[in-house]
């Protein structure tokens, strides 16, 4: 079995701010914008959610330099923390190391939030410290209410509106889990699109068994048929799915074989004179890489 490497040690510790050094300049006007504003009111009220990440420390001074988490870094000393929970990074990649985090998921997000007001925040403060209007802090609180598990866990890495749970809620669990499926292989995972599979839902596969408003502009004939293609496009997309692993190995095989064949020289030079379509289509599985070419 393959060894994986961690690139942070799992858990946090604990360090002293004064043993954090930045590895780059603040920009100017960082502190009057309004991102520093809102990062500096949140840690206030409810503290730093997000660690900071640095590199491991120095052998002769013990210092760490930050990777990531600059803005906090400086909104924690002007609030006077002495300290912060730090991940440690196991080698150092300070100059790549912001092109390799992902960034905070919609559902990461959810419980945060979540997090915040069990600890006794409330909806109101975290929505004037993030400067946003309430309703949205209890969008993003209640995002998963209704949601099942299979459907979240599809859902946990993606950037969304807090508005397609309430689209999502509407339909039993199966039907769930085969609409979050489309969205996320389509890579189109908003509100109008939900919104449509909502619509081409069968009634029985609705929580409440009734149909919503049809779409502005759509027949019944349309809608009909959009619950067809629907329902084709599930079963093709799972035929696909359980597919793909075999597609991938006959790819794999095909272009090694193919490249052998290439090198070749006198059969290479064969294919170009009397077969160069033939030529041309060999060098192009040759040079492909995934199924998506």
């Amino acid at each position: 079995m393959t060894n994986v490497t961690l690139g942070f040690i799992p858990e946090p510790l604990t360090v002293p701010l004064e043993m954090v050094l930045p590895s780059r300049k603040v920009p100017e006007g960082l502190l009057g914008s309004r991102k520093y504003k809102q990062i500096r009111s949140s840690i206030g009220a409810i503290g730093l959610i997000e660690p900071l990440s640095v590199g491991p420390a120095d052998g002769k001074s013990g210092q760490y330099v930050l990777l990531d988490g600059h803005i906090r870094l400086i909104a924690l000393r002007e609030l006077g923390f002495d300290e912060a929970p730090c991940l440690v990074a196991t080698d150092d990649e300070s100059y790549t190391y912001n092109s390799r985090v992902n960034r905070v998921s919609t559902i990461q997000e959810h419980f945060m939030i979540r997090r915040a007001i069990e600890r006794g925040v409330t909806p109101d403060r975290l929505a004037e410290v993030l400067s946003v209007d309430v309703s949205h802090i209890i969008k993003k609180m209640t995002l998963l209410d209704g949601i099942c598990a299979e459907a979240a866990e599809l859902l946990k890495d993606q950037h969304f509106a807090a508005d397609i749970g309430r689209v999502v809620r509407k339909m039993k669990p199966t039907r769930q889990v085969e609409c979050v499926e489309l969205m996320v292989s389509a890579n189109n995972i908003t509100v109008a699109y939900a919104e449509a599979l909502l619509v081409a839902t069968p009634a029985a596969m609705l929580v409440d068994g009734r149909k919503p408003a049809k779409l502005t502009g759509v027949t019944q004939e349309q809608m009909a048929k959009m619950e067809r293609e629907m329902s084709n496009l599930q079963g093709q997309y799972k035929m696909v799915e359980q597919t793909y692993g075999q597609d991938i190995l006959n790819l794999v095989l095909a272009k090694g074989y193919l490249a052998k064949l290439l090198e070749n020289k006198a059969v290479a030079r064969y294919l170009k004179q009397r077969q160069p379509e033939v030529m041309a289509e060999f060098e192009s599985i040759v040079q492909t890489v995934s199924l998506e070419q």
